[in-house]
């Protein structure tokens, strides 16, 4: 675990909510959500009657809007483009936290960030992972590795960290703990996945640990190579931070699984999703609500990946020791790494970051140059 947090007063940055955003939700109790944990969450696509049929129920958490912060700037975007006829982009912030006791909300980091943009006119779904060690603003004008605003505020801070630092425009979320990709993996009958030979020792070895943690049995990988993986394999693949890239490696590795999940419930059957559902809601807290998911998410074959990548953006990013706050990854000039994020995320526009954003990226500047050889 990274060092303890204090509690900061709010500032400058979080002092002015969106008092124009009208946009409240209604409460569903039901959800077609199949998320991964552990740095993985999978919002999982299919059809109504699948919902229907699921047996149990997800967490879903109405949170307050008026702590969720967007930039006034990107808010006058965001009410331009609401006056087309396109559906448009519709962004949800995915976190998996390190919480095995079931708690999912403040108190806990997110081992893993995870910005899901889905173009709802072509049906085109880009993921891109914020590496939890980045040095950001936590969104009250305080500095420090991104996954730290989740501890402090839940989901409300970490959704406006995002929001602040990138210029999105994020307002829902879904959140796992521990078991939850073991569990969706396993219903769905594994996930195809390629493991390199550099890979196997430590796969086993998470795999150990997780079993003994949670008094199970578990099949040790043996050789290398394209394989079928059970849900205690996949799961321990997507914690491997150890071979070659590390960090940024192993938040390539939860896309890549994401993706093959999401590929392997393309194919499921209906008995398989259903089970996968149950599987899978009683381990979620989300804001979505069933509208909301279907307004986005239509069938299983529409949608697909077609962009994975991590924020910084290779190239545009170092690694230092930052004083008290430890190894992390710093953008190497913020404001370059949010117009390359909009870029890829819409292609079709030309950005310029906003005020806020070139402030935020003067500070971070300033704040770790000393440290920076």
């Amino acid at each position: 675990m990274d060092e303890h947090i204090q509690e900061s007063q709010k500032s400058k940055v979080s002092e002015h909510p969106n008092d124009t955003r009208k946009r409240k939700r209604s409460i569903w109790k039901n959800v077609l959500l199949v998320v991964v944990e552990v740095g993985v969450l999978l919002i999982a696509v299919g059809v109504l009657y699948v919902v229907t049929r699921a047996t149990k129920e997800v967490e879903r958490i109405e949170i307050d809007e008026e702590q969720i912060i967007i930039n006034e700037e990107v808010e006058q975007q965001i009410e331009e483009e609401e006056k087309v006829e396109e559906k448009g982009y519709r962004n949800i912030a995915l976190f998996g936290v390190d919480a095995r006791d079931g708690e999912l909300g403040r108190g806990t980091r997110s081992d893993s960030i995870i910005i899901a943009s889905i173009n709802q006119d072509t049906q085109e779904i880009k993921l891109i992972s914020v590496f939890r060690d980045t040095f950001l603003n936590l969104s009250n004008d305080t500095y420090n590795k991104c996954n730290a605003a989740y501890a402090q505020g839940g989901p409300e801070q970490a959704i406006s960290m995002l929001n602040a630092n990138l210029d999105l425009d994020i307002t829902d979320y879904v959140t796992i703990g521990f078991a939850g990709l073991i569990d969706a993996v396993d219903a769905l009958g594994g996930i195809e996945m390629e493991v390199t030979e550099s890979e196997i020792s430590h796969l086993n070895n998470y795999q150990l640990c997780m079993a003994e943690e949670l008094g199970v049995d578990y099949i040790p990988v043996k050789n290398s190579g394209r394989q079928l993986l059970n849900g205690m394999q996949a799961t321990a693949y997507c914690r491997i931070r150890y071979t070659k890239g590390d960090d940024f490696r192993r938040a390539e590795r939860q896309r890549d699984v994401l993706r093959a999940m999401m590929d392997k419930a393309q194919g499921a059957s209906v008995g398989e999703l259903t089970d996968m559902v149950n599987a899978v809601l009683p381990q979620v807290e989300t804001s979505l609500n069933i509208n909301e998911v279907f307004s986005v998410l239509g069938s299983v074959a529409g949608y697909h990946v077609v962009t994975s990548d991590g924020f910084p953006f290779e190239g545009s990013r170092v690694g230092a020791n930052v004083g008290s706050k430890g190894s992390c990854v710093i953008p190497d000039d913020l404001e370059e790494n949010v117009k390359q994020l909009h870029a890829a995320l819409y292609p079709e526009k030309t950005y310029m970051p906003s005020r806020q954003v070139q402030e935020i990226s003067d500070e971070i500047e300033e704040m770790t140059q000393e440290y920076i050889q």
